[in-house]
């Protein structure tokens, strides 16, 4: 059975792991994201959009089904003991992001609700939409015909996550869109938007809800099993890799340490910034967050069990060198030209 890092989440928290989900009692209105589902309501009556208030509901991920003008929202982030224990696997979604998100799925919904991309207009700005998706797919980094939103380049993945980005980046009322975005071949996209959005402010939508995809009330697995079933397992794709050698180039080894300087464990140190190298690698390579996750993970765990030290008046650079690191093993595996670097097997 996979293993899950369970033990990492409070006692409190993983008492709920053996209840059926759909046994939690969870009500979106009454749960913690409920205030951001207002904000994001506030968000689209501030932009101009009157009539279209997509409905919400807790669901098995972030979503809004295919043609279906509703915006599914992870369950854990409706219960505070689940919210934990997602901290401690995956890294619980800040505010920020959850906004990111909830804007996202917006987009979705606004496009099936006005029956947008059944339109010749559309098509020419963003693609077929009958194109087949790819979870592994092809991007041009840096370009400047799509709006960045998402890490990894996200709005390169299909037309309608196309769509979905530039509705986002345009609705964020911190964007700054006009002078971000200026003299950019997505400058297009968001005009348009800009444009159907006065035109449709004052309009119901003609399919004002839809049909949900997966709810709390339909989910039967307990917590523990969901997390089994949907936790990605990157051990096969990192097992073998020459940490020893190279983490111990990085940090102090404590035979190697010097009288009259200061010290601290490296493990300390790498716990403090690992969300902010698992963002940032995975927002500006745009491989797999799971994958620089586990990346991150492993080289801590590494680095806790040979006892290595941070020398505290070089720790800045020794972070600095550590995220190049894993930006350099993170972009061998983008690259596909070869496997992530492995020691030598006599």
């Amino acid at each position: 059975m996979l293993v899950v890092a369970f033990e990492k989440a409070p006692p409190d928290a993983r008492l709920v792991l053996p209840v059926p989900i759909r046994e939690l009692g969870l009500r979106l209105e009454e749960s913690p994201v409920a205030e951001y589902v207002r904000r994001l309501y506030e968000e689209l009556e501030a932009a101009g959009l009157h009539h279209y208030r997509p409905r919400c509901y807790l669901s098995d991920e972030w979503g809004c089904p295919s043609e279906e003008p509703v915006i599914g929202i992870p369950f854990y982030l409706g219960d505070p003991r689940v919210r934990r224990i997602e901290d401690a696997i995956n890294d619980i979604e800040n505010e920020r992001e959850i906004m990111m998100y909830l804007r996202h799925e917006a987009g979705h919904a606004f496009n099936y609700a006005y029956d947008l991309y059944r339109t010749d207009e559309w098509h020419a700005l963003f693609g077929s939409f009958r194109r087949p998706y790819r979870d592994d797919y092809p991007f041009v980094p840096f370009s400047r015909d799509y709006v960045r939103h998402i890490p990894g380049w996200y709005a390169q993945k299909h037309p309608d996550e196309d769509f979905a980005e530039t509705f986002a980046v345009w609705l964020d009322p911190d964007s700054h869109w006009h002078s971000r975005y200026a003299n950019w071949g997505a400058m297009r996209k968001l005009l348009y938007i800009d444009r159907i959005a006065h035109e449709v402010g004052d309009v119901p939508p003609p399919h004002p809800s839809g049909e949900t995809d997966v709810t709390v009330d339909e989910m039967e697995q307990t917590v523990e099993q969901f997390y089994r079933d949907v936790h990605a397992d990157e051990s096969e794709m990192i097992a073998g890799l020459a940490l020893d050698t190279d983490l111990s180039d990085i940090f102090v080894d404590p035979s190697r340490r010097r009288e009259g300087l200061e010290y601290r464990p490296a493990a300390e140190l790498l716990a403090e910034h690992r969300r902010d190298i698992i963002d940032k690698v995975n927002e500006w390579t745009g491989v797999r967050r799971t994958l620089v996750r586990a990346l991150v993970v492993a080289a801590e765990e590494r680095v806790r069990e040979l006892g290595l030290l941070a020398q505290r008046d070089r720790s800045r650079s020794e972070m600095i060198e550590l995220t190049v690191y894993i930006t350099a093993l993170s972009m061998t595996f983008l690259t596909g030209k070869r496997p992530l670097r492995h020691r030598k097997v006599p």
